[in-house]
């Protein structure tokens, strides 16, 4: 354990109490990393960090549940993790959230109203917290998760697939920030984005046990590409899409 780029790191989680969140605070500490999680359901992530610290012995793994509605409390959360460990190296963002509907005619407006504070809103606090903390590292990386959806979306998902799309412009534009920063030399931090068609999990798989779930990508996967994104150098994955599943 901790042999790799992520050894020694402090990534912070949003959205750690899911079961992304979980697949990633545990391949996180499997891989050496200072793990912060936060969720907006203390008791979900209370579980999901105490399974990393069992699973990962001697792992720093804590939570912070922490309204991420609220850009003064997502700012003192990155403020104080840089204050308790000394740098950011990391924000994966997996707050998440589905709405739809049977057809585009029948979409319900009130499912923007949710899905532009969950999808996008978070995104804007989280990114504008930590992203000079984050330029501060010789390795920060801001890993947002999207859906293909945003690329093509389906009649019956127009907001969750605009609220999507949103989401990513906001990163690339913070990728653009990383690039500028960097200079002549290159980005030395990185917005990235990680595309997937939807997730799945052992829970989803358990109750639906005939289920093939064509193309979505297991909550495990998921932790390993995020890790991933710490593997390559940051000019490589700033500003990219990197898909997890077929691309539209």
């Amino acid at each position: 354990m901790g042999n790799g780029t992520l050894d020694g790191a402090v990534i912070a989680v949003a959205g750690a109490g899911g079961p992304a969140g979980r697949a990633a605070l545990l391949r996180l500490a499997e891989a050496g990393a200072v793990v912060v999680g936060s969720d907006n359901d203390p008791q979900r992530l209370a579980e999901a960090v105490d399974a990393a610290r069992y699973a990962h012995g001697g792992a720093t793994v804590v939570g912070e549940p922490v309204d991420l509605l609220d850009l003064a409390s997502a700012r003192r959360w990155a403020d104080g993790i840089e204050e308790e460990y000394g740098r950011v190296d990391g924000l994966v963002h997996l707050v998440g959230g589905w709405r739809g509907s049977e057809t585009f005619t029948k979409t319900d407006l009130d499912d923007w109203e949710v899905l532009e504070r969950l999808l996008i809103r978070t995104v804007q606090h989280t990114s504008l917290a930590f992203h000079e903390a984050l330029q501060r590292s010789d390795r920060g990386r801001y890993v947002l998760i999207s859906a293909a959806g945003a690329t093509r979306p389906t009649a019956g998902n127009a907001a969750y697939s605009a609220a999507k799309a949103a989401a990513e412009a906001w990163t690339l534009a913070m990728a653009d920030w990383f690039r500028k920063a960097g200079g002549e030399q290159g980005p030395t931090s990185a917005a990235a984005i990680l595309v997937v068609k939807a997730l799945v999990h052992d829970a989803m798989r358990a109750e639906r046990p005939n289920a093939k779930f064509a193309g979505f990508t297991d909550v495990k996967d998921l932790a390993e590409a995020v890790a991933g994104v710490w593997e390559k150098p940051a000019a490589e994955v700033n500003g990219n899409r990197l898909w997890l599943t077929e691309k539209p």
